[in-house]
């Protein structure tokens, strides 16, 4: 289990390719686009970086955590040597569904096979593959490097092997792993974003604005970030696409995205990634409300 793969170089990706390397595991980072890796490795570095100013790390410890990762653009030759997987592509059932079909073919097989889905049934990713009982999930919270909890997801067939070991793993990595069994939007996201919902649904009511809203939350819950922000620095294309899978998998109303949360992400407006969410992260306007009105 020295030797792990990770699939996306993304903002889940490149941070959990910095925790397994920094604690000396050999890292395959896997993405169609060189360009996506290259923007990971650009990531790492830089996290790096601040954990060597804060003195946090040292700079060899930093040399020694890049050279523990390898960048690959195909995925059969990074995955061929490995102990572990971590899917962390984009939250989308056809493309996870593809990748571990494909992981099945070229993985050996013992193998596991872990996704990082926030919300995705296990079971059904599992299902594709002819080792339904080595499928997994690994839930990292963002910013990965920092957050210790890991939810680990069990489908229907997972195994205790695969679970013990990945538990233990998870442990090694200084993370607390919390057992979560397999329904929509596990436990993290099935409380967060029915809140971060109901958040917008207040806006968009025209019950509060978009600061007033965090800052109630912030001030009267004692939650480090309000729901509006939080919303923002997941991207609300992800906090949309979560709603989504667990509205389709529970059929319940409360999980209905809000009309201003489906419009926003039509118009390209996901939050700090884009430039704009309910906040203005452009150069000039560092995370000002965006003064456009939401409401009806």
């Amino acid at each position: 289990m020295k030797n792990i793969a990770v699939i996306g170089a993304g903002t889940m990706g490149n941070g959990i390719a910095h925790t397994f390397a920094q604690y000396d595991y050999n890292v395959q980072l896997i993405d169609i686009s060189q360009t996506s890796l290259d923007k990971g490795m650009t990531t790492i570095t830089k996290n790096l970086d601040r954990m060597v100013a804060k003195e946090k790390i040292s700079e060899e410890d930093k040399q020694r955590t890049l050279n523990n990762i390898t960048t690959h653009t195909s995925l059969e030759d990074g995955v061929n040597s490995v102990g572990l997987v971590v899917e962390a592509a984009t939250e989308n059932l056809d493309l996870k569904l593809k990748i571990f079909r494909d992981l099945d073919s070229f993985c050996a097989n013992d193998t596991i096979l872990a996704s990082n889905t926030s919300s995705i049934s296990i079971t059904k990713i599992a299902s594709v593959t002819s080792r339904p009982e080595k499928v997994i999930g690994m839930h990292f919270m963002n910013p990965v490097p920092i957050m210790k909890l890991v939810e680990v997801i069990k489908g229907y067939s997972t195994s205790d092997e695969t679970y013990n070991l990945v538990k233990v793993l998870s442990e090694k990595l200084g993370k607390v792993p919390v057992e979560v069994n397999d329904y929509p939007g596990f436990v993290a996201n099935r409380i967060l974003m029915p809140m971060i919902n109901e958040a917008i649904e207040t806006l968009y009511n025209g019950v509060a604005g978009v600061k007033e809203i965090d800052t109630v939350m912030m001030l009267g819950m004692a939650h480090p970030m309000g729901p509006l922000a939080l919303a923002d620095f997941i991207g609300l294309d992800v906090c949309l696409s979560i709603l989504n899978v667990m509205y389709d998998g529970f059929k319940n109303p409360k999980y209905a995205p809000c009309p201003l949360l489906v419009n926003m992400v039509m118009a390209g407006k996901l939050g700090s990634k884009s430039g704009e969410g309910f906040y203005d992260y452009s150069e000039n306007r560092k995370a000002e409300t965006v003064s456009k009105m939401f409401a009806k």
